[in-house]
């Protein structure tokens, strides 16, 4: 291979490390900000590194089928080939870590973005657990909520743009000098609520309860098969916040500013959870097709008829 192939090979793992080492310790902050908010200690910001590697050293004998197998697998991929099509930082029209993006690629994230979570309902069925078949319907049916405004905003950044590329979105935003929050506001703050769903803290944990449901769709997987779903987990929180970052917040030109760009991003949906009771899964749904939608819908009609 010459040595365009290799740099392309180690921007690729680089990008994995990344978003692994971000997502795992925003995950450990967060559960340091809520002990302390709940005046408690909580554990270290390290802690959730040491609890996947141990359990990546645990075997469990729990069989339930071979879709259980793939329904970790689903979602790790789904997790890192999302990732792979994301550009994560730029810089003066440049772009490192540029990775797999190509024009349409946007729309080609609304699809993949769904299929972790398709696999792991799969995967979650396949265990025969009442309380995994009633977070996967519960979190399917979130998903169906949430998809419409998110999809709505990202709508009007295609019109207005006239791009349906991420990097076509951030060359628009250095082009013109600004961030897209600020030139199509109503969409932005539909792609908001709509990311609190996302995220999956109260009042949208519906999926997981873990005072309701042991977790939901995470019952029966435990070990290897957990810490698969916790690297995913992370990764795809990184991958979201990446994603918002890039088509609403201008991108970041280096490492500084890509972690306090999507740290301030990622505290959005965690101080907003922290101190909200959770929804009933209609509740949520009724939220996402309420006011975030109407927001949408706004904020295309925005970009058609003044923008």
């Amino acid at each position: 291979m010459d040595t365009n192939s290799w740099i392309s090979i180690l921007g690729f793992i680089a990008t994995v490390v990344l978003a692994f080492t971000v997502g795992v310790s925003y995950g450990g902050i967060v559960r340091k900000i809520t002990a302390r908010i709940q005046n408690r200690v909580g554990p270290p910001v390290y802690q959730n590194f040491f609890d996947i590697f141990k359990l990546y050293s645990k075997s469990t004998a729990v069989n339930h089928g071979w879709m259980q197998h793939l329904g970790p697998a689903f979602a790790i991929t789904a997790s890192v080939t999302s990732l792979m099509f994301i550009p994560v930082l730029n810089g003066q029209g440049e772009f490192w870590f540029a990775n797999l993006n190509f024009k349409g690629d946007l729309i080609f994230l609304l699809y993949m973005m769904v299929f972790g979570s398709l696999g792991m309902a799969l995967g979650a069925g396949q265990t025969g657990n009442p309380n995994s078949a009633i977070g996967v319907s519960r979190g399917l049916s979130q998903m169906v909520g949430y998809e419409i405004p998110w999809v709505l905003a990202l709508v009007a950044l295609m019109l207005q743009t006239k791009s349906t590329s991420i990097t076509g979105i951030m060359d628009y935003q250095i082009a013109h000098g600004t961030w897209m929050m600020f030139e199509s506001p109503l969409a932005f703050i539909a792609a908001l609520m709509a990311m609190l769903g996302m995220f999956h803290y109260a009042p949208f944990d519906v999926t997981f309860a873990p005072a309701e449901l042991s977790s939901g769709p995470a019952s029966e997987f435990g070990g290897k098969y957990l810490a698969m779903m916790m690297t995913s987990g992370s990764i795809f929180a990184f991958v979201k916040l990446a994603l918002f970052v890039d088509i609403f917040m201008g991108g970041a030109s280096n490492l500084i500013m890509l972690v306090v760009k999507t740290f301030l991003l990622y505290m959005v949906p965690v101080l907003y959870g922290i101190v909200s009771p959770r929804y009933r899964t209609e509740q949520s749904i009724r939220y996402f097709w309420g006011w975030p939608t109407l927001i949408g819908v706004l904020g295309v009609l925005y970009v058609v008829f003044v923008r």
